[in-house]
């Protein structure tokens, strides 16, 4: 498998400034293309605004495909859930072998460590957005 893939959404164009363009895709499940999808509770759809990169002149209404590399995606797991359940873990390992607190204090203190590291993610917010980079072509 190649890891420099791209995953595609298409969406609409819902307001543009010519470099950016706001974009509203409909994110389906990944079994919406199974034929028992109807009986099945998990094939949801959501709708999503986004902003993307324009990569030709687009106008409002157009119908665009949003584009972001496979390894930004891999990367967003990885800050998103990954690293956080991370984070719990070794503080509730640490805290229960290294001191005598209760269970309660240490899951309240390991949920202050997944707090800190939110709110760490949210300091370097404009710093992580320039790495993930959403783009967007026409349909035609």
């Amino acid at each position: 498998m190649v890891m420099d893939e791209l995953i595609r959404h298409e969406g609409i164009v819902l307001s543009t400034d010519g470099k950016t363009a706001h974009v509203e895709i409909v994110q389906t499940s990944a079994c919406s293309a199974c034929k028992a999808r109807s009986m099945c509770m998990s094939s949801e759809s959501q709708q999503k605004e986004m902003d993307v990169v324009c990569l030709e002149p687009m106008k409002v209404g157009d119908r665009v495909e949003v584009e972001v590399r496979e390894r930004l995606a891999w990367k967003a797991v990885l800050l998103a859930y990954i690293l956080p359940f991370i984070v719990m873990l070794g503080t509730i390992v640490l805290l229960d072998f290294a001191t005598e607190w209760s269970e309660a204090v240490v899951g309240t203190l390991s949920l202050c460590g997944i707090a800190l590291y939110y709110i760490g993610l949210s300091v370097f917010k404009h710093r992580l957005q320039k790495q993930f980079n959403f783009t967007a072509r026409k349909l035609d």
